[in-house]
């Protein structure tokens, strides 16, 4: 199988390829074709995954390009991670939001909203392509916001675009592990959008487990996600959060944790010395990717631990792995027709009561040769529902101005959001964007 890896000059994309490295199974990806804008980026990954592929029998073979047409032709996989606007535009998405005193994030909030404006009409036209060049291949989203990138994808795609998350499933890891429980053999009741979920249900031998999680002092300790929360409100809940609800639920903390340098600015300074270090000494290519990647694995979210004394970051979740895990496991599921149950970003269709069919929710699936068929899950209460059909409005009108390219709409998505918190804001935003980001005045010039 020949897989296409978007964004393939990425810091991450060495986390793809070695997943493909462990993978011996039949049939297996034996071609990955590299697509980036930069030349130079693309040749600091590659110096990177061939050390990584040294030792290993019959490894895929890698092919790099800067031409999107040539990345797409034959490719039975797509794997979308593309950064329009590079980190210099996340640091912009950050910085806008918190001058004005709101939160700046990549994905959560304003942030989120100006990236997924200049994202989807790129996201877009990779859609267009595939259609035109590999209209059999399945795409597999990860490009950020992953749930509001992969509904516009759809509609050029249909069901063959699949956005991919790795919170939920290190959320369900961490509650499983706290109660002694192997993560495989349990089924979890976890609803949301991207970035915007609850595991409500953890099924472990017909029985619900996570209300006795909720209730057990020592094992809720165990998980990240509670301390980051606390215990009361994780209770009070009723469920477990996302990690990145505590940007709803702790929005005053959140923004005044962000001192300093943002994560954005942090990354930015990370792999702009990492992609210079291997320019000058490829031969130690590896090394600097496996030193730079601890870094930023540690470093992650870590305004909220850091606010709500959560300590660091577990050493299993750092060596779990993520979302290249949940891609490969995708592509095994469809490609050799292993039933696995997973959960995804998908259209709603009446899967979650209360949501637009139209929009794409993330829920568990059955996925198999067929394709991914997503579970029907439990009414929500309303202190859940509304936020949800709050924030998938924010998300299905920005989609709307990008490819309208209307400002009004623009400035409704932000206005929208819960966490702006006015319209004269709003229009401050999209001129703040505007004048920072030339990605994204190119979809809003006026």
């Amino acid at each position: 199988m020949r897989l296409a890896v978007l964004g393939g000059g990425g810091f991450r994309v060495p986390l793809v390829y070695g997943a493909l490295l462990r993978d011996r199974a039949k049939p297996r990806v034996q071609e990955v074709v590299l697509y980036d804008v930069s030349a130079q980026r693309l040749e600091t990954i590659g110096h990177v995954l061939r050390q990584l592929a040294a030792g290993h029998d019959d490894p895929p073979v890698v092919r790099t390009t800067t031409d999107l047409d040539t990345a797409l032709r034959e490719a039975d996989f797509v794997f979308s991670a593309i950064r329009v606007g590079g980190l210099a535009g996340r640091t912009a998405d950050e910085r806008v939001a918190l001058e004005l005193g709101l939160l700046g994030q990549e994905t959560t909030g304003p942030g989120g909203i100006a990236y997924g404006l200049r994202t989807i009409p790129v996201a877009l036209h990779v859609a267009e392509r595939v259609a035109a060049l590999a209209p059999r291949a399945w795409v597999i989203n990860f490009t950020n916001p992953a749930g509001m990138i992969t509904e516009a994808m759809r509609r050029v795609l249909g069901d063959r675009v699949i956005g991919i998350c790795d919170s939920p499933i290190g959320l369900i890891r961490r509650a499983a592990a706290a109660l002694g429980l192997d993560p495989a053999r349990v089924s979890p009741d976890y609803v949301g959008l991207n970035h915007l979920g609850w595991l409500r249900g953890l099924v472990h031998q017909g029985r619900d487990v996570l209300p006795g999680l909720l209730t057990d002092d020592a094992a809720l300790v165990k998980v990240e996600e509670a301390r980051i929360f606390g215990p009361e409100w994780v209770r009070t809940l009723g469920a477990l959060p996302n990690e990145y609800l505590y940007y709803y639920y702790f929005t005053r903390e959140a923004v005044a944790a962000i001192s300093g340098p943002t994560r954005g600015e942090s990354l930015l300074g990370q792999q702009d010395a990492f992609y210079a270090a291997v320019r000058a000494r490829p031969d130690e290519a590896l090394a600097e990717w496996l030193s730079a990647r601890r870094q930023r694995d540690a470093t992650y979210m870590a305004e909220a631990r850091d606010a709500t004394d959560a300590g660091e970051r577990e050493a299993a979740d750092l060596e779990a792995g993520g979302y290249e895990g949940i891609a490969l496991a995708l592509m095994a599921a469809i490609a050799r027709g292993e039933p696995a149950t997973m959960i995804l970003n998908v259209r709603n269709g009446s899967a979650v009561p209360g949501l637009p069919e139209d929009a794409v929710v993330e829920i568990p699936c059955a996925v198999g040769g067929a394709g991914v068929r997503p579970f029907a899950t439990r009414p929500l209460p309303g202190r859940f529902l509304g936020l949800l059909q709050q924030v998938k409005a924010v998300e299905q009108t920005a989609i709307e101005a990008a490819l309208t390219g209307s400002s009004d709409l623009a400035v409704a998505a932000f206005a929208l959001h819960p966490l702006v918190d006015s319209v004269t804001t709003a229009h401050r935003l999209l001129d703040g964007y505007r004048a920072r980001i030339p990605e994204l005045a190119a979809v809003f010039p006026s």
